[in-house]
């Protein structure tokens, strides 16, 4: 039978706390990152950034790349906006939408990465 992973005795370890500590940003700045990473949770809104990884594309490329409805791709959108993983531009009547920056880019590349090995 397998015994549970704590510790035996109860002592800090001075110099891996303190690193430890260090390595926590604030805890805004997490609850941030932690919303960005919850809004590429989803594989629909992974597809649109990977279709919008290729340049930009408007509400209804996007609806018919990914077989979904205007209204069902407007909702992924905004989520990807408020997380600001997203950036748009009118143009005329359209609005088109690309990846906010490369660190969404970097992202993507690396979950891909990361999932293939």
């Amino acid at each position: 039978m397998e015994t549970d992973a704590v510790c035996g005795v109860h002592a800090l370890h001075p110099e891996r706390y303190r690193a430890a500590r260090e390595a926590v940003p604030p805890e805004a700045l997490v609850a941030r990152a932690s919303a960005l990473l919850k809004a590429l949770a989803d594989p629909t809104r992974m597809r649109i950034l990977l279709a919008l990884s290729a340049g930009e594309l408007c509400v209804c490329d996007l609806a018919h790349l990914l077989s979904m409805s205007d209204s069902a791709v407007s909702h992924q959108l905004r989520v990807l906006r408020d997380a600001r993983l997203v950036a748009w531009r009118r143009q005329g009547r359209q609005v088109f939408y690309r990846l906010a920056d490369d660190h969404v880019r970097g992202i993507l590349e690396a979950a891909l990465e990361h999932a293939a090995e």
